[in-house]
């Protein structure tokens, strides 16, 4: 029997499930990775440049290099293994290499990357991290003094995760040599499967935190944007029982036309803005993390400086919403006051009309009858001197046989006048 055909994206929806594996890494390790976004239109931007500077990086190692239209990569670096991927927004590079250096967080490490070709990126960097794996002790308080050293106190975070196979931490500061620092430290019995898995989570919460947070400064550009409009919606509003209705409305119409382009013009990124933090929240979660001597978790790093940045996008992206629906509102109530004063003004025209139509009609009547003795004159004139010979005939004098026509004259012109009217009619 023939087979049943399958859909044609079913084997490459299905080998998307697979695309994008966990890094294998196993203790001691170092890893570098970095993301790189175009500031403009990003969404838009021309890929072929981002697989031209993947390429370079390849070729200065010798790698093979992936398809024109490939969204993810991985590849041997010299020592280290290279992990590419295209996104949305930016594309990402993560390069990890066992052993580590004698010097914490040595920039070195960070080397896998070269200057120039950072520098040659079609974008900029927006996230940069380097994550220093090293086995957990046996005593898991003798990594503490290490950690004081190397994070800022006061940022701190310090959490066992995934049920207590690891320890990490950070200060989500920015180093000197522009990385954001994580050391791990996976119980030894921990495998290179799970590493990676915690890795690739710790780059990915930064990224995505580091997406999320450009719509913060949108949002307070735009807030200070709504304060200056909002005061001039409230004056139109108010006044609306007032004054000229179409003055009132084209003022309105104004604001809502440049709120309307506020909205188009945030849109995508305070809709992108919510989709990266819903992705770090799951970051977080997937964690599960527990506390390390009273030290603060991601969870309540991201609870107490995170969400307020969150909630600043969301607060500024519903108070636009809000002013558009309130000006859309006031500008319906403005047509509707406008149109009405239309109708009545129509109203009055028409009313305008008919007494002019009526008056028309009056004259016309006038006319007719002024027409009818006009004509009639002069057609008993002609008549008289048609009917002189046969009055004579007869021995009628010339007063007698006009008289005579006058009435037949004025009633056949009567006649006349009455059928071509009804004739127009």
């Amino acid at each position: 029997m023939p087979l049943i055909e399958d859909h044609p994206l079913r084997h490459a929806l299905v080998n998307e499930l697979h695309a994008r594996p966990f890094p294998a890494i196993q203790a001691p390790a170092q890893v570098a990775y970095v993301a790189i976004k175009d500031p403009v239109d990003a969404a838009n931007r021309n890929r072929a440049r981002d697989h031209a500077h993947l390429c370079d990086l390849l070729e200065r190692n010798g790698s093979f290099l992936p398809t024109l239209d490939a969204t993810h990569h991985a590849a041997p670096l010299g020592r280290s293994h290279l992990a590419w991927e295209s996104h949305t927004e930016f594309v990402t590079y993560l390069a990890h290499a066992q052993g580590v250096s004698a010097r914490a967080f040595d920039p070195a490490e960070t080397e896998v990357f070269p200057a120039d070709w950072l520098a040659a990126a079609p974008g900029k960097r927006i996230a940069a991290v380097q994550v220093r794996i090293e086995p957990l002790p046996e005593d898991p308080d003798a990594i503490i003094p290490m950690i004081e050293d190397w994070f800022v106190a006061e940022s701190l975070v310090c959490a066992w995760v995934l049920d207590g196979a690891a320890i990490v931490a950070t200060d989500f500061r920015i180093d000197a040599n522009g990385q954001m620092r994580f050391a791990l430290f996976p119980h030894r019995g921990t495998g290179p499967g799970r590493i990676g898995r915690i890795v690739q989570w710790l780059c990915e919460m930064e990224t995505y935190r580091a997406m999320s947070m450009l719509g913060l400064g949108r949002a307070r550009g735009l807030t200070r944007r709504l304060n200056e409009l909002e005061p001039r919606l409230s004056e139109v509003v108010n006044g609306m029982g007032g004054g000229v209705a179409e003055d009132t409305l084209q003022r309105l119409l104004t604001i809502s036309a440049e709120l309307e382009a506020l909205a188009v013009g945030h849109s995508f990124r305070f809709g992108a803005t919510g989709a990266y933090a819903a992705i770090v929240r799951e970051r977080v979660d997937v964690l599960r993390e527990s506390r390390v001597q009273g030290r603060q978790k991601f969870g309540e790093f991201m609870l107490r400086r995170y969400e307020p940045a969150m909630r600043t996008v969301i607060s500024a992206e519903a108070r636009l919403q809000a002013m558009v629906e309130r000006a859309s509102r006031a500008a319906e109530s403005l047509r509707t006051q406008v149109e009405v004063a239309r109708q009545s003004q129509n109203q009055k025209v028409l009313e305008s009309m008919d007494r002019r139509a009526d008056l028309q009609l009056r004259l016309q009547h006038t006319v007719e009858g002024l027409s009818v003795v006009a004509i009639s004159y002069y057609a008993v004139s002609l008549a008289g001197y048609l009917s002189y010979p046969l009055a004579k005939h007869f021995g009628l004098s010339k007063e007698m046989a006009i008289a005579g026509l006058t009435p037949l004259v004025i009633l056949g012109v009567w006649l006349m006048i009455r059928r071509i009217r009804k004739g127009f009619h």
